[in-house]
């Protein structure tokens, strides 16, 4: 039985001569190294039914890489699922409103250091060497082109508009139920890959006050579609002082509207980005391989220690006169006033708006991730597996999963449901498990690098004593190097 994509995406656009040959290029260096060559993951069925190797949810950035690296390990049957239509994969088109990425340009990123993959070599086969130098940093919608001619370099099987609904553990592999426009389809897999972007470890963290008391046309979080036309002589609210919140005040004001104000609870604005501490080799490769206790205090050092926004976004936002900063005063409630204003509680005092945007980031509960509803019991988180020392406690971090080596789940009980760590979490709930290489382009590389160690190793466990019986019984001779005596010329007469 072969799986059919229906609703694939649509053939690629025509592309450039210049990209063209560089696709060329990347096919060569990727086949320089195509060393050992063999086919060695077997292929499996169950009742008629093709099993794939790994699905991977989410084609974002993170989802090109694990099917690269994927394919690089010569892992045969994968196959990526995105909900949303080909070419809006991500964040980049949809609710990321910074204008270029926050990123150095030169991270190898998903080209998982193929030359002719980085993103430099296809900026510079369209715009050339001088171009790249004068470019500072990477412009949003070009990252998302990059992506887009990735995919198709690498023929990378995607099922656009197919949302993963459901994981269920079936007698040894897991039974998935995805949902697209021609109807409800399953697959059966050895393999989940959950590369579903911060939003992975749970959802949009949105206060409780405002889900109850507002109605849903007036607010949104800052990872929501928004119509900023809309907001065009408005007066915005913004909770938050984060990149995000920074970034969608800026869109507003940008759209037009009449005024701004981005709150926060803080009585300054940070000036430490302790994140950057974290970017080095030696912690991308072996964070996952510390202890706990030591993982556990760096996350509580991250998780206590705000990052501050950018500082082209903080000035893309204060560039504007009407814009306005309140400090110490995060929310304490809303209501809705009866001429439809919102007004605001705050300990500065009581504020109006028209509209609120919530950039409050993401929270991590996984009991709100649908597609783990049938094996969430059996899934440990930290607070299962992890007692903290006397006045260490992080109630935030013990509810993030506890991974093993491979971004894996590991089971609350052992041996009630081992399917559990078939379902690998390359996304944002991974952070504390494996440190800063499962969400963003700075670590990427070494995520995709351990991740694939990790599917790997158990295909290849799994198979063990199969590819040992086939070694005893391998027969095949190798070439002759020397002719056979009777093959010999007989010796000349003296």
């Amino acid at each position: 039985m072969t799986i059919e994509l229906q609703n694939a995406p649509p053939a690629a656009p025509a592309s450039t001569p210049a990209l063209e040959r560089l696709a060329q290029q990347a096919r060569h260096e990727l086949a320089l190294f195509d060393y050992p060559p063999r086919e060695w993951v077997p292929p499996r069925s169950r009742d008629g039914e093709q099993v794939l190797d790994v699905v991977i949810a989410g084609g974002g950035q993170n989802g090109v890489a694990a099917a690269s690296g994927l394919q690089q390990a010569r892992v045969p049957n994968v196959l990526v699922l995105d909900e949303n239509p080909e070419g809006r994969e991500g964040p980049w088109v949809t609710y990321a409103r910074m204008i270029t990425l926050r990123t150095i340009k030169t991270l190898p990123g998903p080209a998982l250091k193929v030359p002719a993959l980085a993103f430099q070599s296809w900026y510079e086969a369209q715009h050339g060497a001088a171009a790249w130098e004068a470019l500072v940093r990477i412009p949003k919608q070009m990252w998302m082109a990059y992506l887009g001619w990735l995919r198709r370099t690498l023929s990378i099987p995607t099922l656009s508009e197919a949302r993963l609904e459901l994981i269920e553990p079936a007698d040894g592999l897991l039974r998935l139920t995805v949902r697209t426009p021609a109807g409800t389809r399953q697959f059966l897999t050895r393999k989940v890959v959950l590369a579903t972007g911060s939003t992975g470890a749970g959802g949009r963290n949105i206060p409780a006050f405002v889900e109850q008391k507002l109605p849903r046309d007036r607010w949104a979080h800052s990872a929501e579609d928004i119509d900023f036309a809309a907001l065009a002589g408005k007066d915005v609210a913004v909770l938050g002082a984060g990149a995000s919140a920074f970034d969608n005040a800026a869109t507003a004001l940008e759209a037009g509207a009449a005024r701004v104000d981005l709150y926060m609870r803080r009585a300054a604005l940070p000036e430490m980005n302790s994140a950057r501490f974290m970017e080095f080799e030696g912690l991308y490769r072996h964070f996952a391989d510390m202890d706990s206790l030591t993982r556990w205090r760096f996350m509580r050092k991250i998780f206590a220690s705000p990052m501050p926004p950018p500082p082209d976004t903080f000035l893309r936002t204060t560039a504007f006169a009407n814009f306005h900063l309140h400090f110490a005063s995060a929310w304490d409630d809303v209501g809705l006033r009866a001429d439809g204003r919102i007004e605001l509680s705050t300990p500065s005092g009581m504020h109006q708006a028209d509209f609120a945007i919530l950039g409050t980031g993401f929270a991590a509960d996984l009991s709100r991730r649908a597609e783990l509803a049938a094996v969430l019991p059996h899934v440990a988180m930290w607070r299962d597996r992890f007692a903290p020392p006397p006045g260490e406690a992080s109630p935030a971090i013990g509810r993030f999963p506890f991974l093993g080596a491979g971004f894996e789940l590991t089971e609350r009980t052992p041996g009630t449901c081992p399917e559990v760590a078939d379902i690998h979490m390359f996304n944002g709930a991974a952070l504390p498990s494996m440190g800063p290489i499962g969400l963003g382009i700075n670590g990427m590389a070494h995520g995709t690098e351990r991740l694939v160690r990790g599917i790997t190793r158990d295909f290849y466990l799994q198979d063990a004593e199969r590819f040992c019986a086939e070694f005893l019984a391998y027969d095949v001779p190798e070439a002759r190097l020397v002719p056979a005596p009777s093959a010999m010329p007989s010796p000349s007469p003296t």
